[in-house]
């Protein structure tokens, strides 16, 4: 733990009459070498256009600021918002936005990345809002739980909602633990630095996005429970639904997590042919 760190990040609260507010994600990191983990991993940066989501005491925002050709910074927090723009004062290239990042409309930006430690709490309305953008980031580098991480980059046999829609729409990496102690406030999980590069558009061109998530949910709308059970929630008898997954080569006794998404792919053909 970074004592000397955390003494500043406490000294610069109460210059502000702040604290950090737990509810807003805002547990700061304070070892540094998970801060050059974050930079290496969203190298290159020198011509690119960042967007930090929840920049907190400014931390990143300053290393982003140095390597980057410009940061957008998303902060709902208004006594966050003064700090940081006290700050990073020298920090030219950085744009500082008062917003919740879930109004945010990323289509100005061009070509950018996400790299940032964001708040824990809306961490998968995030990555869906900005994975379905029109306008998506080239990668996004983040800062998350490590068993959301693990979700996120997970294999047929712990797959989730989750893993599928990410790797629906880009390529996760785990990139390293990040433990509980590397941050004040202390949270009570561990994290994990998670690289996602995106594809240029879906995984599977062939498929109507709404139409895949629908079926997808509903596979795993009922955990634990087999295929043929779970699926009939969208209206199939079991009969029916026993000749579609055989049609699609998958048995029907599996269980949603054990599925790759070429399987949910074939089921989704034999359920909606022609579409």
């Amino acid at each position: 733990m970074n004592v000397g760190e955390i003494r500043k990040i406490k000294q610069l609260l109460e210059m502000y009459g702040a604290r950090p507010n737990t509810d807003l994600g805002q547990h700061f990191l304070v070892e540094e070498k998970y801060l050059d983990q974050i930079i290496e991993a969203a190298q290159p940066l020198d011509d690119k256009t960042v967007l930090e989501i929840g920049p907190g005491l400014g931390v990143l925002t300053r290393r982003l600021s140095k390597e980057a050709k410009e940061v957008y910074a998303i902060e709902v927090d208004g006594r966050m918002v003064s700090i940081l723009k006290t700050v990073c004062l020298k920090c030219t290239n950085l744009i500082v936005k008062e917003m919740d990042v879930r109004n945010f409309d990323p289509s100005p930006l061009g070509n950018y990345k996400i790299v940032a430690n964001i708040p824990y709490y809306l961490t998968s309305h995030i990555i869906r809002k900005f994975l379905e953008e029109k306008n998506k980031p080239e990668e996004l580098i983040i800062l998350v739980q490590k068993e959301v991480a693990e979700r996120i980059c997970a294999k047929p046999n712990k797959m989730s909602m989750l893993s599928v829609s990410v790797q629906f729409y880009g390529s996760p990496q785990l990139v390293g633990v990040v433990p509980r102690e590397a941050f004040y406030p202390t949270p009570q999980v561990n994290s994990a630095i998670v690289k996602i590069k995106t594809y240029a558009t879906p995984l599977f061109s062939d498929v109507n996005p709404d139409k895949f998530f629908r079926l997808v949910k509903a596979g795993f709308g009922e955990k634990r429970k087999q295929l043929v059970n779970s699926l009939s929630s969208m209206g199939f008898d079991k009969e029916d639904l026993e000749v579609l997954l055989k049609k699609a080569g998958v048995d029907s006794t599996r269980r949603a997590e054990t599925l790759s998404l070429a399987e949910w792919r074939l089921i989704y053909k034999n359920f909606y042919p022609g579409s």
